[in-house]
């Protein structure tokens, strides 16, 4: 089971020249296919008047859904490549589209998978990628007495910890992933001698962008 996965957060473009052709890349993320169909036709839309408007989405957890298109270059040198650099970054619930404006070089085959490879590379590096974690949300309550081993406890594992209130006792919100929050509440019962209140909530998904925690409904 995939408890963490990469994917676009926001998405960018960039643009790189090969022997006079553009070529554009425009990467988004996107939650179905549908939504990545949708994409891809406003590219289309919006570039309208280009050569060829390639490209690449894997779509599911683990992938699942993989399509791309080659779009009137020569096979597999557009559409397969652009797919091999979204899985091979590790990306999930990614679309990206490579645009041409042919610069009148041709660029032959392996010309063209360089090109088609770069833009999209160079497109996913101007985004903004993160890794969603799968976990839980809980409600901790505790004596003041209990405050700094919970404090440790929560410290050494990095847990994220949402928002402390400081009242007659002590309440925390935390996110703990799938993997840690057996050992971690288990922590936190034992070193406070079972004086911690703990208290399971939602499921979701969450990630890190610098100090900011990005939370997500499953």
């Amino acid at each position: 089971m995939y408890t963490e996965y990469k994917t676009v957060y926001e998405g960018n473009e960039a643009e790189i020249i090969e022997k006079k052709s553009r070529f554009i890349a425009t990467v988004r993320p996107v939650g179905s296919e549908e939504e990545a169909l949708e994409f891809i036709e406003s590219m289309r839309k919006k570039y309208w008047d280009a050569s060829h408007n390639c490209f690449a989405y894997v779509v599911g957890k683990r992938c699942e859904l993989q399509r791309c298109s080659d779009d009137g270059e020569p096979g597999g040198t557009a559409g397969r490549p652009m797919l091999d650099v979204l899985l091979g970054e590790g990306l999930h619930d990614t679309a990206v589209v490579v645009t041409r404006y042919f610069g009148g070089t041709l660029l032959g085959t392996g010309g063209l998978v360089r090109a088609y490879q770069g833009a999209a590379k160079a497109g996913i590096q101007a985004s903004t990628i993160i890794t969603k974690k799968t976990g839980r949300k809980w409600k901790l309550a505790t004596d003041y007495t209990g405050l700094g081993k919970i404090q440790y406890i929560l410290g050494q594992r990095k847990s994220l910890v949402l928002n402390t209130s400081y009242e007659e006792n002590v309440k925390m919100h935390l996110l703990l992933s799938e993997e840690e929050e057996k050992e971690v509440t288990e922590e936190l019962v034992e070193g406070t001698g079972g004086k911690v209140v703990l208290e399971a909530g939602e499921e979701c998904q969450f990630a890190k962008i610098g100090k900011e925690t990005l939370v997500f409904p499953v």
